[in-house]
C-alpha cells in the first residue's frame, strides 16, 4: 500500500472515530434543552469576573447533567444584555448521552430581548452551516431551543424558550481534521494552504464579513482575529468563526471597523483576502457557485426566522451570485483588492 493511501485511510478512520464519539453534531435538528441555574448572578456580574463559573443543570433527551457555566465573548459581553455562555461538562458523566465526548462548548445566545435577536442568532448559525457545506475543515454547529430556568433574581426575556446554537470545540475540530491548532504571533503566508485560504476569503466575502484577519487584533496576544489556524500536512488551514458582524446577519449592533472607511454598513461587501494565484480564487468561486441551491436551502430551513426575513437573506446572497456571473471581472477585482 502506498504511503499516501495509508495516510488517507488513517485520516478517514480518525474522522469517523471522532464523529461517532460525538453524537451532538451528527444531526442538524433542533435540540430541546433546559438550562437551570443562577442566571441573574451570572449576567449581573459579567464585567466583574467573567471567568467565574457557576453550577447549573442542563437537561436534554431525558438526561440531566451537572455542568459549570460562565459568560464569554469579547464584544458581545458588552453589547448583549444576555451574553454568550460557555458550558463546561464533566466528560465522565456524559457517556451514552447526546453530549457524549463533549468537554467545553460555546453557546451562542439570543443576546437581547428584542424581537429580532433570535433571527440574528439563527442567521449566524446559517453562516456556519454555509461554511460546513463548502469545507469539512469547519466548525460544526447544533441548533437549540433553550428553556431557561433562573433559580434566583429575575432575568428579562426568558419566560419563553429561545433559540441558540452550540459550536464545536477547536480541539474536536482539530481531531476530526487529523491536525493540530496553532498559536502564533503571526502567519507566514507562504505556509498557508492557498486553495483552502482562497475558499475562506471568498466565503467571508459571500456572507459579507470583514470582522476577521490573519494578523493579531490590537487587543489580542496571538493571531488570528476570528480565525483558527490548523496545521495540516505542514500547511496552515484557516477556519473562520464569530460571524455575527457579517452582512448576512446584519445584527443591529454590527458596524464596520472604523479603519474600513469605504464601508458605511456591514451589508456592503469588501474583499479582505490576501493575495494568491487567480486560479485559486477561480476554483473557490466555482465551488461556491456550485453549492448555490444548497446554500439557499439552509436559509429556507432556518427555524425561528420569519419568511420575510428569509427573503432578505436570499436577496443578500443572490447579489453575490449575480456578481459571480461575470467571473473574470470578479476575480480581477479580488486580485486588485487583495492584501499584499
Amino acid at each position: 500500500m502506498k504511503p499516501s493511501t495509508r495516510l488517507l485511510l488513517f485520516l478517514i478512520l480518525a474522522i469517523s472515530s471522532a464523529a461517532s464519539a460525538q453524537p451532538l453534531f451528527e444531526s442538524d435538528g433542533v435540540l430541546e434543552i433546559e438550562l437551570s441555574g443562577p442566571l441573574h448572578t451570572l449576567i449581573k456580574n459579567k464585567h466583574d469576573d467573567p471567568r467565574v463559573e457557576k453550577p447549573f443543570k442542563l437537561s436534554a433527551e431525558g438526561v440531566q447533567h451537572d455542568i459549570e457555566v460562565r459568560v464569554r465573548g469579547k464584544s458581545r459581553i458588552n453589547l448583549c444584555s444576555f451574553p454568550p455562555l460557555r458550558l463546561n461538562f464533566d466528560t465522565d458523566s456524559t457517556e451514552g448521552s447526546v453530549f457524549s465526548g463533549q468537554d467545553k462548548l460555546k453557546l451562542v445566545t439570543h443576546c437581547s430581548t428584542s424581537s429580532y435577536a433570535e433571527a440574528d442568532v439563527m442567521e449566524e448559525y446559517a453562516a456556519y452551516r454555509i461554511f460546513n457545506l463548502l469545507s469539512e475543515t469547519s466548525y460544526r454547529v447544533r441548533p437549540l431551543r433553550i428553556h431557561y430556568h433562573n433559580t434566583e433574581g429575575r432575568v428579562a426575556g426568558i419566560d419563553e424558550p429561545r433559540y441558540g446554537f452550540l459550536i464545536e470545540s477547536k480541539e474536536s475540530l482539530a481531531e476530526r481534521a487529523g491536525s493540530n491548532t496553532i498559536t502564533a504571533k503571526g502567519v507566514k503566508l507562504s505556509r498557508l494552504d492557498q486553495e483552502r485560504a482562497a475558499l475562506m476569503y471568498l466565503f467571508q466575502y459571500l456572507v459579507g464579513n470583514t470582522d476577521w484577519s490573519l494578523a493579531r487584533a490590537h487587543d489580542e496576544d496571538f493571531c488570528c482575529h476570528n480565525v483558527t489556524l490548523l496545521c495540516l500536512q505542514d500547511f496552515l488551514v484557516p477556519v473562520p468563526y464569530d460571524l455575527d458582524m457579517s452582512g448576512l446577519v446584519n445584527a443591529r449592533y454590527a458596524k464596520p471597523h472604523p479603519n474600513l472607511r469605504r464601508l458605511k454598513r456591514v451589508t456592503q461587501r469588501l474583499y479582505r483576502g490576501h493575495c494568491t494565484e487567480p486560479e485559486n480564487l477561480r476554483t473557490a468561486l466555482r465551488h461556491i457557485v456550485q453549492r448555490r441551491e444548497d446554500i439557499g436551502r439552509i436559509i429556507e430551513d432556518l427555524p425561528g426566522v420569519q419568511q420575510g426575513t428569509k427573503k432578505k437573506k436570499h436577496r443578500f446572497l443572490d447579489s453575490f451570485f449575480k456578481e459571480a456571473e461575470k467571473e473574470d471581472e470578479m476575480i480581477e477585482k479580488f486580485v486588485d483588492d487583495c492584501i499584499k
